[in-house]
């Protein structure tokens, strides 16, 4: 018997594309921990959030959203969806509301992975503030507690942070006894290089339209904590093709210099330091289909 009065664990966050997740778990943590745009793919890998309340330690995974694979990165991106249920103690899935069918509620690929996932599977009935009426959540309940797939249904509003709590204390429900698996004042594990990089892709996804965001990557080539002048980082915005350079440059460079200036002000407030930060566009063809160009990217 554990007699541990501590409890620790780890949720997954999963949910179609734009369906909320990353918005979830900043308002869990307290914290901007994953990027947020109004474009859907714009988490690609999985971002690890710690909340520490009393005596319960969850530490939440970010995930991309579930589609069905066109090339490489998005397969990887698949991956770790499957491997953050796979490290689970329970799932979060996250719903949105607004776009609920009736005839049809999920996508086979969400589907078959509820099916196929053996863990308690809490769903969230997202975007609450944007219905109309709270009773149309009624038929969304009832026909989501006949599948006999989730354990609890809670709807919520994570932009508005309204049943949070209640999300929490559900979890709590599901973790094992432990003690916590990290220092109570830490918020994630994922290195300042990978913030960095995320602010800078962030501001792109904001930007630039069409396929320009999902064509880019941003690589911090080197990043420099110096004692006695500002930080200095070095870095990448990899695309596709020569012509989407020309896009991210911008007429004699005012986009880009406008883009990093944005980003700058934020990474400095995220680093809590004055920063340097240089910036490359390199063209790396077809990157998103390259198994040694992912590697290289962290994926």
């Amino acid at each position: 018997m554990n007699n541990t009065k501590t409890k620790a664990g780890y949720v997954a966050i999963i949910g179609k594309p734009n369906a909320g997740k990353s918005t979830l778990m900043n308002a869990l943590i307290g914290a901007k921990l994953s990027i947020v745009t109004a474009k859907p793919q714009t988490t690609r890998k999985r971002v690890l959030g710690i909340l520490t309340e009393n005596n319960i330690q969850i530490i939440f995974l970010d995930t991309p959203g579930i589609l069905n694979p066109k090339y490489k990165m998005q397969t990887v991106m698949m991956d770790y969806v499957d491997n953050s249920i796979i490290e689970a103690d329970c799932v979060m899935f996250i719903y949105d509301a607004t776009r609920f069918n009736f005839r049809k509620p999920f996508s086979n690929e969400l589907l078959n992975i509820l099916q196929k996932t053996k863990k308690n599977i809490i769903l969230l009935l997202n975007k609450l503030d944007l219905l109309k009426d709270r009773k149309e959540l009624l038929p969304m309940i009832d026909l989501f507690s006949k599948m006999n797939l989730f354990s609890d249904i809670i709807p919520i509003s994570a932009l508005k942070e309204s049943n949070i709590s209640e999300i929490v204390s559900t979890i709590s429900k599901y973790l094992p006894h432990s003690d916590f698996y990290y220092d109570a004042e830490l918020l994630s594990t994922q290195p300042e290089r990978f913030f960095v990089s995320e602010i800078i892709r962030e501001n792109i996804f904001k930007s630039y339209s069409d396929e320009i965001p999902y064509s880019c990557e941003v690589n911090i080539i080197e990043f420099k904590e110096r004692e006695f002048e500002k930080w200095f980082i070095s870095a990448e915005i990899i695309v596709e093709r020569q012509t989407q350079k020309g896009i991210i440059i911008g007429n004699k460079g005012e986009k880009l210099k406008k883009v990093m200036e944005y980003s700058r002000h934020q990474i400095e407030e995220h680093l809590q330091n004055p920063i340097y930060i240089e910036v490359f566009v390199k063209v790396r063809e077809k990157w998103r289909d390259n198994a040694n160009f992912l590697r290289s990217f962290g994926y």
